[in-house]
């Protein structure tokens, strides 16, 4: 049974990365969203966009370090103060921390890059899966029998503006049904609406993305997912390294791997590759995974 079309509508990224300066390489960011918290992609692309507006050299994002320290509230702006820490010929670094109500909610390192070429080698390709256009959306292709999914389903499609597409089952929804399986998934995803041309919004509408589903990796092992009842569930830091530029509103094939549960947490990595099968960027996060048992 598919969603309705006003229960699928979702807002556009562009729009929720949008951050204006105040002056002082301050910026103040909004959620757009009625959800409760802030969604941690939004906090990491707007530090990214913050960040990136201060730069005077033609440099571009390769990475961004970030560690999540309160939960934000959405229905609150976001003011973002970035600091110059460097400006070098071939590298610019910026701190950013992200404050709302006297509160950091994350800390940030994003490193800027000049263009430059150089040896060049990527690990190997994936098997190319089933093309996007050919897949179902993933509201469209639940069952009766998965009404669990069909709960947390449209608040996410309502206050997330990325569309994904799974090629294989989504793992969750198998741990849903009791069934383990390995800590692997992945999803052709791409934003809803387009970015324009700037190649820094298109950068930090991969950051937004790529907080996406990338925690839940760890579980499939345990047959868990993050509906299990008592689960503590939070990010505790966020990488991303960016090898190329490319459009965050074109479809990516987005690999996820969750590598180590232990002591309460668990540790996830991604990869991005692009329909060529060439990968344009990798992510890594660290989060909480507490169950009462």
């Amino acid at each position: 049974m598919p969603l309705s079309p006003a229960t699928a509508a979702r807002p556009p990224v562009g729009a929720i990365l949008a951050v204006t300066p105040l002056g002082d390489d301050r910026f103040r960011g909004e959620s757009h969203t009625g959800a409760r918290r802030v969604y941690g992609g939004q906090t990491l692309g707007q530090s990214l966009l913050a960040a990136g507006r201060t730069l005077e050299r033609d440099h571009h994002p390769h990475s961004l370090h970030a560690s999540f320290v309160h939960p934000g509230r959405a229905e609150l702006p976001v003011e973002y103060h970035v600091e110059r820490v460097r400006d070098g010929s071939s590298f610019t670094t910026r701190q950013v921390r992200a404050v709302q109500d006297g509160r950091t909610l994350l800390l940030a390192t994003v490193s800027f890059q000049r263009d430059e070429d150089g040896l060049r080698h990527q690990d190997l390709t994936p098997a190319p899966p089933a093309r996007p256009e050919d897949l179902p959306r993933f509201e469209d292709s639940l069952g009766d029998a998965d009404a669990a999914e069909r709960a947390w389903l449209p608040p996410l499609l309502a206050g997330v503006g990325v569309e994904f597409r799974f090629p294989e089952e989504y793992p969750r929804v198998a741990c849903g049904r009791g069934r383990t399986g390995p800590p692997r998934q992945r999803a052709w995803i791409r934003t809803t609406a387009p970015l324009g041309g700037e190649r820094l919004v298109h950068a930090a509408g991969f950051a937004y993305c790529s907080d996406l589903f990338l925690l839940s990796a760890a579980l499939p092992p345990h047959a868990r997912n993050v509906d299990a009842p008592g689960l503590q569930l939070a990010s505790l830091n966020h990488t991303v390294w960016l090898h190329a530029p490319f459009r965050a509103d074109e479809w990516h094939l987005y690999e996820q791997h969750g590598y180590w549960m232990g002591g309460g947490r668990g540790i996830s990595a991604g990869r991005l590759f692009d329909r060529a099968g060439a990968l344009v960027a990798s992510t890594a996060q660290e989060g909480l995974l507490r169950f009462p048992d």
